[in-house]
Formats: structure tokens, sequence, C-alpha cells
């Protein structure tokens, strides 16, 4: 069951992914310093099982995220004290993936016939992600 996007959606889309995705480095950065290391892996990313699971999902559906887009797209956002280590900044586009791909389940959790979100449904979305993120 797939949701349909417009182009205001894309834009929302891009921006909900690489806020979580910054809020996620932030707390991996927090992790690598009280853990001593000089920069953020892929083991410093709090992950849940929930979010594990979508982005082995994700990497089911053999989607194709680039680590230049979203490395630029986190430029946009305020830069972090650490820099991050080769294996994070490899696998930094299955984890966008996996934000995507969870974002669509919960918007399906929430309203099983949504089709194409309201700006009221972003937010409600936006505000739940909030909460556990």
């Amino acid at each position: 069951a797939s949701i349909d996007l417009d182009k205001d959606d894309i834009k929302r889309l891009d921006d909900f992914v690489t806020a979580r995705l910054h809020d996620l480095l932030l707390m991996a950065q927090r992790l690598a310093k009280a853990n001593g290391r000089p920069v953020i892996d892929w083991i410093d990313v709090p992950l849940t099982r929930g979010l594990q699971a979508d982005i082995h999902n994700f990497q089911r559906l053999e989607e194709a995220v680039e680590v230049e887009t979203v490395l630029e797209r986190l430029a946009t956002l305020p830069q972090l004290d650490l820099d991050f280590s080769e294996d994070l900044e490899a696998r930094l586009p299955e984890l966008a993936g996996g934000i995507t791909y969870s974002l669509a389940r919960v918007f399906r959790a929430v309203d099983p016939t949504i089709k194409n979100p309201s700006t009221h449904d972003w937010r409600r979305i936006e505000e739940i992600y909030g909460i556990l993120l």
C-alpha cells in the first residue's frame, strides 16, 4: 500500500528525513564523545529495534540513495562537533532509507486509509517522532 506524495510532500519528506537523521546523529555524537571516540561510528547511532527492521525493509526494496545527497542535506543543518567514520558515512543512505520506510509505516498506523497526507497529517506525524526520537 503506497502513499501518494505531491511536490510539497516531497519537500516535507526530505526535510523530515534530514531532521530525524540529524537528531539521531546528535545522539550518536553524544555517545561517541562519552566513549572517548574521535569520530561518530555506526555503533554510536541509537537504533531502535523498529528502525533496524525498517532499515532492512528498505534495503530489500533495492532503492538507491546517494551518500552525497544525504551529506548535502545534512550540510544545511548545524554542523556536528565530530566527523563521521567511513563506515557511518557509507551507511547514511540506509539510515535515511530506514527513516523514510518507518515514516510510511507510521502514516499507515495512524490512518490505514491515507492516500495523500495533508498538512495536518504531517504535523501529527512530526509530533509523534518528536516524542519518540
